[in-house]
């Protein structure tokens, strides 16, 4: 059993607010997590599974039988295949809320974000708080090593496989249980081969400026139709848009996001890659590095810490910008070598935004000053020093 970060945050909402609601893509390790932290809070509990058609059925009296259990904690997997349920959900909490018990209600697991958030942002406003639980972090599965997490990605089921081949036949599976079975249940339906041409762009695309105007012309769709795309595999969890940082600096900044396939084992699959031989000799490996830098720092930085990049007219960039929620930044930027060097866009960007710390991270072990200011380490150490620090 790997330990996840989140768990201690998950037993805090747990004890504070009557619906948590873990948002994550699936197979991420939701029902583990949501089964050992309702065991680790000493809440007497009961889990169902909605895909399960035997727990759909308990449900088809929603409020007589959550009604039997309002002394318990009530784990509802894939809860977006109940849509009305949500107002029975509220109507519930309150009523346990007048009988004094005011947390620990309901635990509810969605595979994205986008259905559980239109389904609950009104009926259930002020009484859930949301969690959001990613593939496995190098905080998490740093025992597999991080050149291994990065070529199978973070999801569990393919870094326990047997071999390379066993792994990349996973993730090639979950990508075609996503688009044929999975996607159509969260939005208009979208032919599954031109969903996969699109996401095999991202995939080449990876760390590249948004051009949603060049997509659409690849795929023979409009503009909107590609935004539409993006934005649900965004609410799926499966793809990020990293914002710009916008500073009132007198300069002129590169205004559209980054893109990138959140787990590098997806980009992989996505490009047929099998091993880190393979890896190591595509195109994709400097952008498939950076991302996998990207999301492991963003997914262990400390809730209210924002990301961001830098990039203006001239030439200046940072790859990743943190930004804390006392106004500090942290500027990253993200080598794929074991001698790398800052370039001079660093330095003036550097100069632009004035960042509490810079940091050089790249593949080696060891940590050691670049410059007197500016600090190289591993990615495991830099997400070390990003989740230690408050």
């Amino acid at each position: 059993m790997i330990t996840r970060t989140l768990t201690p945050r998950l037993l805090e909402t747990l004890a504070y607010s009557p619906a948590t609601g873990l948002l994550g893509p699936r197979q991420a390790g939701k029902t583990t997590l949501a089964l050992e932290g309702a065991k680790a809070s000493g809440l007497p509990f009961i889990y169902l599974d909605l895909e399960s058609e035997q727990d759909r059925a308990k449900l088809e009296q929603a409020e007589l039988y959550l009604g039997d259990h309002l002394d318990k904690l009530v784990i509802l997997d894939e809860v977006h295949r109940a849509p009305g349920l949500f107002p029975t959900l509220r109507g519930l909490i309150d009523r346990n809320r007048r009988a004094g018990r005011r947390s620990g209600q309901y635990l509810l697991l969605g595979s994205a974000s986008l259905e559980l958030l239109k389904q609950s942002g009104e009926t259930l406003a002020g009484r859930i708080a949301y969690l959001e639980l990613a593939p496995f972090s190098l905080l998490e599965a740093h025992q597999y090593g991080a050149d291994n997490l990065w070529v199978r990605g973070g999801f569990p089921e393919s870094q326990i496989a047997p071999n390379d081949a066993g792994s990349l036949r996973w993730r090639q599976d979950f990508i075609r249980t996503y688009l044929e079975r999975d996607i159509p249940q969260f939005g208009p339906r979208i032919a599954a081969e031109t969903l996969r041409r699109f996401w095999i762009m991202l995939a080449h695309h990876q760390g590249g400026i948004l051009n949603t105007a060049q997509f659409a012309r690849n795929l023979g769709v409009d503009a909107k139709t590609a935004a539409a795309y993006l934005d649900l595999l965004v609410d799926l969890l499966l793809v990020r848009r990293l914002p710009t940082w916008h500073a009132n600096l007198g300069k002129r900044l590169v205004k559209s996001p980054k893109v990138y396939v959140r787990d590098t084992g997806l980009v992989h699959a996505l490009l047929a890659i099998p091993d880190k031989e393979s890896l190591l000799a595509h195109p994709v490996v400097g952008p498939s590095w950076e991302g996998f830098v990207v999301e492991n720092l963003l997914n262990c930085a400390p809730e209210g810490v924002h990301g961001h990049f830098y990039r203006s007219s001239s030439g200046a960039e940072i790859d990743l910008l943190l930004e804390w929620p006392n106004g500090d930044l942290w500027a990253i930027e993200i080598k794929r070598s074991l001698s790398p060097k800052v370039e001079r866009g660093f330095h003036s960007a550097c100069t632009d935004l004035k960042p509490a710390r810079k940091l050089l991270i790249y593949p080696g072990q060891e940590t050691w000053r670049v410059a007197e200011d500016i600090e190289a380490m591993s990615p495991l150490t830099a997400a070390a020093e990003v989740a230690d620090t408050r």
